[in-house]
């Protein structure tokens, strides 16, 4: 079982956001000059494909990670990648998810904005600029507690 993953110079872990760069040919029948002429017209394009990374598997060449999202009319919508495949152009972690599972399975079950909801990775260096609270001592509250 793997939980995270490195494409290029992008390593991204299981519960992230990302957006796979997937490049697609696109194969079109153009009619010609001349009757009966047909010309064939091939065009690349890259595709995103923005969703949070459900499953990590695999080994080496066999690497494959899983990534869902929800579509419109809450659809879910999962699509599997090869990790070597020479179509991802490349993979982009837009947010990093903190979960406790290799496998994020249960996401299959929640609907909606239920499903995209993962928690946010805090930071160390946020978590220390965090300014401290005053500690309100025991003594001043049973002032208050008096004095109603």
């Amino acid at each position: 079982m793997a939980n995270s993953a490195k494409h290029k110079d992008e390593t991204f872990h299981v519960g992230d956001t990302v957006d796979v760069h997937y490049k697609l040919i696109e194969k079109e029948k153009v009619a010609g000059k001349a009757k009966r002429e047909v010309k064939e017209e091939v065009r690349e394009r890259t595709q995103i494909f923005e969703g949070i990374v459900i499953a990590i598997r695999g080994e080496g060449q066999n690497k494959t990670f899983t990534v869902r999202r929800v579509g419109t009319a809450g659809i879910g919508i999962e699509r599997i990648f090869p990790l070597d495949s020479p179509w991802i152009a490349a993979v982009k972690v837009k947010k990093q998810g903190k979960v406790r599972r290799a496998k994020l399975y249960y996401l299959r079950e929640k609907s909606g904005r239920e499903a995209e909801k993962l928690k946010e990775k805090v930071q160390k260096e946020t978590v220390q600029e965090r300014p401290k609270k005053k500690k309100t001592s025991v003594k001043s509250s049973k002032v208050h507690e008096e004095k109603k």
